[in-house]
């Protein structure tokens, strides 16, 4: 996810204020159980097939503010040295619009992420670009915002 200007979220602090229990209820992306789906990829060790895998499950990690991994699935050249989580919105939900296969190594994904900042709600919608490096794993580039 990008970072973009308030009051939209940052990619610095792009999370909820709570995380629910997770395990136990759905996934935060719209998926089965988080166990069954993003969590597999965040607490499981499994690596995300797909670009639209990632990014769900980035999203996912942005909810329940787990900066270790979001750091890790970011691309070395664009990642920033930490992640901040004060000041976070609360996340409401994730709609992916587009997921578009470039080559074996690039792919573009398009989503809106709805949250909500003093009350009040916010739309992100953006394009991220993502890379697959040498050893499998894909990693998020950047994105573009939409108006």
């Amino acid at each position: 996810m990008a970072s973009p200007k308030s009051p939209r979220p940052n990619a610095a602090s792009a999370a909820s204020n709570t995380a629910p229990d997770l395990d136990r209820e759905g996934c935060p992306c719209g998926g089965l159980a988080f166990d069954s789906c993003c969590g597999r990829y965040i607490d499981g060790g499994e690596l995300p097939p797909t670009a639209e895998a990632l990014m769900r499950s980035r999203y996912t990690a942005f909810v329940r503010q787990n900066a270790p991994y979001l750091i890790d699935t970011w691309a070395a050249r664009t990642r920033p040295a930490t992640l901040d989580f004060d000041d976070a919105p609360q996340w409401l939900g994730l709609q992916v619009k587009a997921h578009l296969q470039r080559d074996d190594a690039h792919a573009e994904v398009e989503f809106v992420a709805r949250y909500k900042v003093g009350g009040r709600a916010h739309r992100l919608h953006e394009r991220s670009r993502f890379e697959r490096t040498d050893d499998g794993r894909w990693r998020y580039i950047d994105g573009d915002l939409f108006d």
